[in-house]
């Protein structure tokens, strides 16, 4: 016997009247599992309120972030990888781009653009690993060298944000060739005392941290960033031995004197500001 009993028909809601929550108006944070809104998410520059933890952004987020108003001129962005290889692994190198280029709206893995950091000028190149892995081809490697170009003609100071999991194998030694070279014009760029400030993301790894990554006059990092040449697993089994723990955080790489000081991505924008501010003294 039912405890209860319908006394009036009709009162139920029919299932085209039931009201069903949006998709995307929640984000749960990988990390501490708590939920917020996305609105809330995005405007404190999809950091963690809860427990700070970064989830991974591209160029444009960084590009809204840091440049004032938004507002920056992008350039060489029409730069298209080649195939000179004739690449093929589980599918040409040729069908791989173009389905990243459909996929992500970009041309290659690092965008490059200059604008104004509280009234300053700078010269960004933001790697966006949505793009094969944030891997360096002759592409990203070309964009550096001719923002490095710009930075010299116009003395405009330098920012690379990387965010990749390293050199680019389907390229092989055109890949390679673009840790010397962007090495090389770094070193132009040193010798005009033009200002460069590294910014380290999750991940940045292989031939990436061991050519510009590595190189600012200036290394920082996010909070909680994976940093470091080959991967823990494969550090672990060359050496046979356990790895402290946090090995490759920005926080054990800076308690190692690889960075000079880790920044919040809310305090990224000031933080620049203020170093060009110095650096214009």
């Amino acid at each position: 016997m039912g405890w209860f009993k319908r006394l009036k028909e009709g009162i139920t809601t029919s299932t085209k009247e039931k009201k069903e929550t949006p998709e995307g108006l929640w984000y749960k944070c990988p990390s501490c599992k708590k939920i917020h809104t996305v609105q809330d998410h995005a405007a404190y520059k999809y950091v963690c309120i809860e427990c700070n933890y970064h989830e991974r952004i591209g160029s444009k987020e960084y590009f809204e972030v840091i440049f004032d108003n938004n507002e920056f001129v992008e350039i060489n962005e029409n730069l298209v990888s080649g195939d000179p290889l004739e690449f093929t692994d589980t599918k040409k190198y040729t069908s791989r781009l173009t389905d990243n280029i459909n996929k992500t709206g970009l041309k290659d893995a690092l965008r490059s653009a200059y604008g104004k950091v509280n009234g300053y000028n700078l010269m960004i190149c933001c790697m966006d690993f949505g793009f094969i892995g944030g891997s360096m081809g002759s592409v990203v490697g070309e964009k550096i060298a001719r923002s490095i170009d710009y930075c010299l003609k116009t003395k405009t100071p330098l920012l690379i944000i990387s965010k990749s999991g390293g050199a680019r194998m389907m390229e092989a030694a055109f890949s390679l060739m673009q840790m010397a070279k962007t090495a090389a014009k770094l070193s132009q760029l040193a010798q005009k005392k033009i200002p460069y400030i590294s910014l380290l993301t999750d991940p940045t790894t292989g031939g990436v941290t061991a050519s510009y990554a590595m190189l600012g006059d200036l290394n920082i990092s996010e909070p909680g960033s994976l940093i470091g040449f080959a991967g823990p697993r494969v550090v672990k089994e060359t050496i046979g031995k356990d790895l402290p723990k946090g090995f490759q955080t920005a926080e054990f790489v800076l308690e190692h004197g690889f960075l000079d000081k880790i920044v919040s991505r809310n305090d990224l924008k000031d933080t620049i500001g203020n170093l060009l501010k110095f650096f214009k003294k």
